[in-house]
């Protein structure tokens, strides 16, 4: 997708998860990037994503560090050491890790939500790190799947031109907005610990990543 692309409110409201209505308020009120053309609103592509990536990244959702219990929404055989190039063969491989777990209950639909969801707008918030995310009805609750790449994967578009070598994917369900938000918040103030990004690539095994990612 080009950086230059412009949106329209139903794509943004997609890529957000949130109502078109939502969008719109948003805009009229000047809070989300946008700008007329006639009587209709459009959206940049490049200053939605910096709006999303900045709303990630800083603590406007006021979430501590300490109030996503990690234990709760991963286990030790979500958490992979992977070994592709392509940001598609990443999010297959991390949903069908992500897709064995229980609340997970349409393993394809995951799948092509995930890979659309990354078509609309990359999830790479910078620092090397992906979060791609879905809130689904198919899913029963909130679960995470993480991957720690061995090699640089060169095409998320990242903003600060730095391959992603974190890939946390989450998988909601459709009426978890605020939880999944949440998490979203938590992972991205907690990976920007340099020397924790740092020790988890250099974690030997899979298992010694678990205990990082899960320790207060």
């Amino acid at each position: 997708m080009n950086e230059d692309e412009i949106l329209t409110i139903e794509e943004v409201a997609k890529y957000l998860r949130v109502s078109e209505r939502t969008v719109y308020d948003w805009a009229q009120k000047g809070e989300i990037p946008s700008g007329k053309i006639g009587t209709v609103w459009r959206f940049k592509k490049a200053e939605i994503e910096e709006w999303v990536s900045s709303r990630l990244s800083a603590h406007r959702m006021n979430v501590h560090v300490n109030s996503v219990q990690v234990e709760a929404i991963m286990s030790p055989d979500r958490v992979l050491f992977i070994d592709y190039p392509t940001k598609r063969e990443v999010l297959l491989c991390l949903a069908e890790n992500l897709a064995t777990a229980p609340q997970i209950k349409n393993r394809q639909e995951l799948a092509d939500e995930i890979l659309r969801r990354e078509d609309l707008m990359s999830t790479a918030i910078g620092r090397g790190i992906a979060i791609p995310h879905v809130r689904l009805a198919s899913v029963t609750d909130l679960v995470v799947s993480v991957g720690i790449s061995r090699t640089d994967i060169v095409d998320f578009q990242p903003l600060d031109d730095e391959p992603v070598r974190l890939v946390f994917m989450i998988a909601a369900a459709y009426n978890q907005h605020a939880y999944y938000l949440q998490t979203l918040s938590f992972f991205s103030a907690r990976l920007k610990n340099k020397e924790l990004r740092g020790t988890l690539l250099a974690a030997e095994t899979t298992a010694d990543a678990y205990k990082l990612l899960v320790k207060v």
